[in-house]
């Protein structure tokens, strides 16, 4: 009996210790915290303040992903995240503190190559394509304030996106996740204040890093 206890708990360690076998037709579902950085390049706000410019700021937030495995190692990943970013004068409207702020929606759909599906670590890279939703965009006070109650519409954005991460086996269903993604992002900002009309380019291009937990099935 003692031997045959043993026998059990041996290959209980053993297909404990054994890697996850990514293969075709998986869904990988992720849970990420994120952190996006914009890399940004904000233009002034003309034609009525040609030597202003300007910062957008980082955000937080929870992610969720699906990846569906084409093939043991080609999957399609869709990411699904808000978060909220302000932009801050700079130049002549660093006086003015904080312009505006929106919510921000960017669906990303990317094409994936995982490296090592019959290890315990995952890694994959991959590229695809982003459409960003600006929404709820919204002047600060400081900046109605400073010129008057102001308009503000953002458009939205079509880019490509490339990522790199790694999958790390906790047992045969869950893991540890690392991802980095750049997005090209874009948007041109409309200001309207009474009759003035006021324009805004906004190169965003977010650094996106997260790390979380996944799921297989």
């Amino acid at each position: 009996m003692t031997t045959k206890i043993r026998t059990a708990a041996w290959l209980a360690l053993a297909m404990a210790a054994s890697p996850a076998l990514a293969k075709q037709g998986d869904v990988l579902v992720r849970l990420r915290a994120i952190t996006v950085q914009p890399q940004e390049k904000v233009g002034p706000v003309l034609p009525s303040f040609p030597t202003s410019g300007g910062r957008i700021t980082n955000a937080y937030a929870p992610e969720i992903d699906f990846t569906y495995m084409i093939s043991d190692h080609v999957g399609v990943e869709l990411i699904a995240a808000t978060t909220k970013h302000c932009i801050d004068g700079g130049g002549s409207l660093a006086a003015v503190g904080r312009l505006a702020c929106t919510w921000v929606l960017p669906p990303t759909l990317t094409l994936q190559y995982h490296f090592a599906p019959e290890g315990k670590i995952h890694p994959y890279v991959g590229a695809g394509v982003n459409w960003t939703l600006f929404y709820n965009e919204k002047a600060s006070s400081q900046l109605n304030t400073a010129i008057g109650a102001t308009h503000v519409n953002l458009s939205n954005s079509w880019g490509f996106a490339l990522q790199a991460g790694a999958d790390f086996d906790i047992n045969e269903k869950m893991f540890v996740n690392v991802d980095v993604k750049y997005v090209d992002m874009h948007s041109n900002a409309r200001l309207t204040t009474g009759a003035a009309v006021n324009t805004l380019r906004a190169d965003i291009n977010p650094l996106i890093v997260g790390v979380g937990v996944g799921w297989r099935f």
